[in-house]
């Protein structure tokens, strides 16, 4: 069979100390769960020929286009604050990169195309190269509802699954995702090369990951230094994004994190429910080191990382080098705060928020984590609220208080809300208009996630395709999906999550 690909493989030119070549291992009976067709469109790539058998055999892992080269990358990375030397892609193999067509939303912009559960590679040490389907579907339906939610994000272009089983807890059914990333440059990569010494693969990295995802600050006098200060601010920005929607990534590794500022890795990730700023859902976080509040923090921490990574090139002189980096890295807290003042600002119906608005919102936040206000029910209630409560009285704003232990608590916060938003130009309905624009109506519950995947254990795909339909518009409330925007009962709460690989 011939299956042909637009591949152009650009971190395949890089030396070979940078990956392992190899092809992935076939697997027994490929089928066709999920064909992200649009996403293929836009990549210029044929959804027809994807969905025939020789395109679900490339997706599995068991036709090598010819213009592929597949490899594992090499990386290394701090996990939950431990160093681990060598890490590496130990179940994952990049087939190629895809440059997006002209007349594409994404042309011109240049994606790995990577297979997940693609079978083991030299950076596999104790694993099977394996996943299984629970995690595919997951990271398939919450990478692609992150993107929906305007979140850099990795995405999925398909799920196979293999007819093969893998042994985790049980004997459970085999699958392969295909992912889509600007990249899989990570902290990490840079770190693998610090810590062999290996000064040329650093610049020979920091030179490609620049052009590839900064290209306007190629030609600075210290490209080191540029790819630092724009990985800072995209971290930044993403992190602020997620803290806007209630996202807990669940393992912010070093080797997780994307020099792009793409959310990468979707393991143990969860969305609150209730709100609390301790809620850590990952079995394997036992300390809360990642919890929901903490992610801002581990963000510098990573980006710290990063800088002692690059401080060789970024000046000759080591003190010149850490004061230099140092001040990069410190220019995430400033980067952070504006980029949650907007976001959160908005969650409330402030175009523009200003420092002064910061007490107001946090105000409401503790209010919810005090009363276990549900999250984004909470904050979509506020656009459907009225100007004033007149003769009802409190009884107007049932939407969002109504989710309040005491709902005497959000009518003394409501009050001063209502009076920082009369002073907006613009009227109320330009007001509603932001906080339904910042507010998503449904969002990848835990429990609709598992309740999914437990029906397709069962040969059912139904739910998966429903749920990820729904999530594709999530700021729309269709009739037909309010149960799927509802907060859990009581029994069907998630409060656990796994990587599951």
């Amino acid at each position: 069979m011939t299956l042909h690909m637009p591949f152009d493989n650009s971190y395949a030119r890089l030396p070979e100390r940078f990956y392992a070549r190899l092809d992935p291992t076939p697997v027994a009976e490929p089928r066709l769960l999920k064909l992200n067709a649009r996403l293929a469109a836009d990549l210029g790539l044929d959804p027809e020929a994807l969905a025939r058998p020789e395109g679900v055999a490339m997706l599995a892992g068991n036709l090598v286009p010819a213009e592929a080269e597949p490899l594992a990358q090499a990386y290394a990375g701090h996990q939950f604050g431990g160093w681990v030397p060598q890490l590496g892609d130990g179940r994952a193999i990049l087939l190629g990169e895809v440059v997006a067509p002209p007349g594409s939303p994404l042309a011109g912009r240049r994606f790995d195309l990577q297979l997940k559960g693609a079978g083991r590679t030299p950076f596999s040490r104790m694993g099977d190269g394996r996943a299984w389907l629970g995690p595919v579907l997951r990271e398939y339906l919450v990478s692609e509802a992150m993107h929906a939610l305007g979140i850099p994000t990795t995405r999925a272009l398909a799920a196979v699954a293999t007819g093969e089983w893998v042994l985790r807890e049980d004997r459970l059914p085999g699958a392969v995702l295909t992912r889509v990333a600007a990249s899989h440059i990570r902290v990490g990569t840079f770190q693998f090369f610090a810590a062999r010494q290996d000064r040329e693969a650093l610049r020979l990295l920091t030179d490609h990951a620049l052009a590839r995802h900064y290209p306007h600050r190629v030609g600075d006098p210290v490209p080191a230094l540029a790819l630092l200060e724009e990985t800072v601010a995209a971290q930044a920005r993403l992190v602020a994004l997620w803290m806007g929607v209630g996202f807990i990534h669940g393992v912010m590794n070093t080797d997780n994190t994307a020099v792009s500022g793409e959310t990468i890795d979707y393991g143990p990730c969860a969305f609150m429910d209730s709100y609390h700023p301790a809620t850590v859902f990952s079995s394997i976080d036992s300390f809360g080191r990642y919890a929901y509040a903490n992610q801002p923090q581990i963000a510098v921490w990573n980006m710290a990382q990063l800088a002692s990574a690059l401080l060789p090139l970024i000046d000759a002189d080591e003190a010149r080098a850490v004061e230099r980096a140092t001040e990069a890295v410190h220019a995430f807290a400033p980067a952070y705060e504006a980029a949650w003042l907007d976001v959160f600002g908005r969650k409330i119906g402030l175009a523009e928020a200003g420092e002064a608005d910061a007490p107001l919102i946090q105000d409401l936040l503790s209010a919810m984590a005090d009363n276990r206000a549900d999250f984004t029910r909470t904050f979509r209630a506020l656009s459907s609220l009225p100007e004033a409560t007149g003769a009802d009285g409190p009884a107007a704003d049932g939407p969002a208080r109504d989710g309040f232990l005491d709902p005497a608590a959000f009518d003394s916060w409501a009050s001063r809300w209502r009076a920082r938003l009369a002073r907006e130009p613009g009227g109320w309905a330009a007001r509603q208009a932001i906080m339904r624009a910042a507010n998503p109506a449904l969002i990848p519950r835990n429990h609709r996630i598992e309740e999914a995947i437990r029906a397709a254990l069962a040969g059912d795909l139904g739910p998966f395709e429903r749920l990820d339909r729904a999530l594709a518009r999530p700021w729309e409330e269709r009739p037909e999906d309010a149960d799927l925007r509802r907060p859990p009962a009581e029994d069907e709460a998630v409060r656990r999550t796994f990587c599951g690989t």
